[in-house]
C-alpha cells in the first residue's frame, strides 16, 4: 500500500514538471526577450548583440536552437535550491568554466586558478547564484563556437548578457523546482 501511494505521488509530481522553455526576442530589442513556460511568460535578458544561429566565441550573441538543460550549480551560502529536479552542484571557490578556445578544456568546467582563460563560477555579483548549463557546443565540441552558455540570474530584466539567457532571482527560484530532468530550452 505504501509503495503504491509513493508511486502515485511521484507520477503527480512528474505531471506538473516543465519540459520545454521557449525564449523569443522582443520586437525591436536585440538583447531582451520573453521566456515562455506553458501559459506563463517571464522577461529575460539575452546576449548584448542579440541571437544568432552562427555562434562564435566572444560575439556577445545568444545561440539559437534547442538545448537541453544539463544541470548546473548554485551558491548554497546565498540561497536554498530546494526541490530542484535537475542535478545541481554547490559552487566552491575553486570552480571555473574554460572559455579559451585554444585550451583542451574549452567549454568545460575547470579548477581555478587555471592557466587558460576561464570564468569564475563563485561570482561576487550574484549572477551565478543559480547557473544552469545549456548543452550548446558540448557534443561535439567545436573550438571557437561558443562556451559557457548558461541560464542564470540577472540584476535587472533588461541587463544584457555575454550570450546567455538570464532571468530574475525570484523567477528562477519559482521555476527551478518545476524543471524536469529532460527539460529543453528553445531559443528563437
Amino acid at each position: 500500500m505504501k509503495r503504491t501511494a509513493n508511486r502515485t505521488r511521484e507520477i503527480k509530481t512528474r505531471a506538473g514538471l516543465v519540459r520545454r522553455l521557449v525564449v523569443t526576442t522582443l520586437p525591436g530589442r536585440l538583447n531582451a526577450g520573453r521566456l515562455q513556460m506553458g501559459a506563463m511568460t517571464i522577461a529575460c535578458a539575452l546576449g548584448r548583440n542579440g541571437v544568432t544561429r552562427f555562434k562564435r566565441e566572444g560575439d556577445g550573441k545568444t545561440p539559437a536552437g534547442t538545448f537541453a538543460l544539463k544541470g548546473g550549480y548554485w551558491r548554497q551560502d546565498r540561497l536554498r535550491a530546494s526541490g530542484a529536479m535537475l542535478t545541481l552542484q554547490p559552487i566552491k571557490p575553486h570552480m571555473g568554466w574554460c572559455d579559451d578556445a585554444e585550451d583542451a578544456n574549452y567549454n568545460r568546467p575547470v579548477r581555478s586558478p587555471a592557466r587558460a582563460r576561464h570564468e569564475e563560477l563563485a561570482r561576487s555579483d550574484g549572477l551565478y547564484d543559480v547557473v544552469l548549463v545549456l548543452d550548446h557546443n558540448q557534443r561535439p565540441r567545436v573550438r571557437g563556437h561558443g562556451s559557457a552558455i548558461f541560464f542564470h540570474l540577472t540584476r535587472k530584466d533588461d541587463d544584457p548578457t555575454a550570450g546567455c539567457v538570464a532571468i530574475s532571482r525570484a523567477h528562477m527560484l519559482r521555476l527551478l523546482p518545476r524543471l524536469s530532468r529532460d527539460c529543453v530550452m528553445v531559443i528563437r
